[in-house]
């Protein structure tokens, strides 16, 4: 049985959003990487779904979601019992912690935020009013998930480079606060961890751009065989005769086999690499090698993910325990904010 990581350890925490299905690029580049951390940080892993509101409006795809993501997770590796594990809206001290933090950050900041301005530009491009369709669940993004940062106490925060800024204001958000209040408490002030992306964590997509539900060119992580199988075939290539020498690192299912193969199959790889640079090995060779592969790492996962969406399974005591874990934590920060900013009302 695994053991949890010492109370002395940072504590790392990562949202995962649900608004789409998960697919092998989230597996390859975010599920592998994420569930590394949890041997060397106390880790905290939740599904943000108030997150997902500010564009999911369907509440049976929300809930379905939901499960999906939690499932895959689980099925993935991340062991309950040494990771705190819930949905974010079970836990509401979230919530009252999002509005003292809002009295602190200033309007300013959550001007210049990443998606608040791309959504701007993109209304002024169009020639239409500048705040057309934004809502305020979008332009206070920011503040919510510097509270699903700080609520947990987080040292760290995996994240990309795109997703650097929400850490950044994050810690500006906490250093007011502090400035403030820092006689009676003091947030931690969390740092980024940025992958290093010369590593080429990226999975290519069935158009050969990065696989992404913004492309909708994903593959999904846990379709049954025989549609697996016809998705990868639909991978591009190009009319390069079979006979030909072939350079695997321009070629869409190889970087996919590449990136996706666990060291199990590192001779698979390796093999399919000579035979594409000798020449002999067609395109339709390596998309039956990169779906033998595929379909033999995934089937445990599946069988395991399957297992968990069932009515009634596990899933469901695993959430409801991760988010009595969760609302401990949150609820030891919050009493101490409200004792700070003094709020006299009975906590919880």
């Amino acid at each position: 049985m695994s053991q949890a990581v010492t109370s002395g350890a940072k504590v790392s925490l990562t949202g995962i959003k649900p608004t789409g299905e998960p697919h092998l690029g989230n597996l390859v580049g975010a599920i592998r990487p994420a569930l590394t951390l949890t041997e060397a940080y106390d880790s905290v892993y939740f599904i943000a779904d108030y997150h997902a509101l500010t564009s999911l409006r369907d509440p049976k795809e929300l809930r379905q979601y939901t499960r999906s993501v939690a499932a895959t997770w689980l099925a993935a590796g991340l062991d309950p019992k040494r990771t705190t594990f819930y949905v974010q809206s079970d836990v509401p001290e979230i919530f009252e912690l999002n509005w003292a933090l809002s009295c602190m950050t200033a309007k300013g900041l959550m001007n210049r935020a990443h998606a608040y301005k791309a959504a701007r530009d993109k209304n002024v491009e169009a020639g239409e009013d500048p705040d057309a369709g934004v809502n305020m669940g979008l332009y206070n993004y920011p503040i919510l998930m510097a509270v699903d940062i700080l609520i947990m106490e987080s040292d760290v925060v995996p994240v990309g480079r795109d997703q650097l800024q929400h850490v950044e204001y994050a810690a500006d958000i906490a250093g007011s606060f502090n400035h403030v209040y820092g006689k009676n408490y003091t947030f931690k002030v969390p740092e980024a961890i940025v992958p290093d992306e010369s590593r080429g964590q990226t999975l290519p997509g069935l158009d050969g751009r990065k696989m992404s539900k913004s492309y909708d060119n994903t593959i999904p992580l846990f379709l049954p065989e025989k549609k697996l199988l016809k998705l990868v075939r639909r991978i591009p290539t190009d009319s390069t005769p079979v006979e030909e020498p072939k350079d695997p690192s321009t070629s869409a299912p190889f970087r996919i086999l590449e990136q996706f193969a666990s060291a199990d199959h590192a001779h698979v790889v390796e093999d399919t690499r000579k035979r594409l640079e000798a020449g002999g090995m067609g395109w339709g060779e390596l998309k039956n090698v990169l779906f033998e592969v595929l379909n033999t790492e995934i089937a445990p996962l599946r069988e395991r993910y399957d297992a968990l969406m069932e009515p009634g399974s596990e899933l469901d005591t695993v959430l409801a325990e991760g988010a009595q874990k969760a609302r401990d934590r949150a609820g030891r920060v919050l009493s101490q904010v409200r004792e700070a900013i003094g709020l006299t009302g009975v906590a919880r």
